[in-house]
C-alpha cells in the first residue's frame, strides 16, 4: 500500500509540473493567434515573417495537446523539445538569453518522468 501512495503522489507531482510547464506555451499560442502589435513587433525582431504566426501557433497548440494526452505524452514531449530547440536557436542567434526555454524543457521532461511509469522504467534514477 505505501508504494501505491508513493506512485500516486509522483503522478500528481508530475501533473502539477506538466501543467506549470504548459502555462507559458498556452499564453504564447494565444498571443500568436491574437496578432497583437507587441507580438508582431517581437516576432519581426526575431527575424520571423509575421505571416507565419498562425501556423506556428497551430503547431504549438498541437504539441501542447499531444503532451497533455496520456497516450501521446511522450510524443508531445519530443515535439515540444524540438519546438524549444528552435526557440533556443533563435534567441542565441540574436545574442539573447535562452535559459528560460531550457528550464521549460527540463520541466516538460520532469513532469513526464513523474507522471509516466513507462518513462521511469527506461530512465531509472536509482540511489547508490
Amino acid at each position: 500500500m505505501p508504494s501505491e501512495i508513493k506512485v500516486g503522489r509522483m503522478v500528481w507531482i508530475g501533473r502539477v509540473i506538466s501543467a506549470l510547464a504548459m502555462v507559458p506555451f498556452v499564453f504564447s499560442a494565444s498571443m500568436k493567434f491574437s496578432g497583437s502589435p507587441q507580438m508582431l513587433e517581437g516576432w519581426s525582431h526575431m527575424g520571423w515573417d509575421p505571416a507565419m504566426l498562425t501556423g506556428i501557433a497551430i503547431l504549438e497548440v498541437t504539441c501542447i495537446v499531444a503532451y497533455l494526452i496520456p497516450r501521446t505524452a511522450i510524443l508531445g514531449a519530443i515535439l515540444l523539445t524540438g519546438y524549444l530547440g528552435g526557440a533556443i536557436a533563435t534567441h542565441l542567434r540574436l545574442g539573447e538569453a535562452a535559459w528560460l526555454q531550457f528550464v521549460f524543457g527540463v520541466m516538460i521532461w520532469a513532469g513526464l518522468f513523474f507522471r509516466e511509469p513507462r518513462l521511469r522504467a527506461i530512465l531509472p534514477i536509482r540511489r547508490p
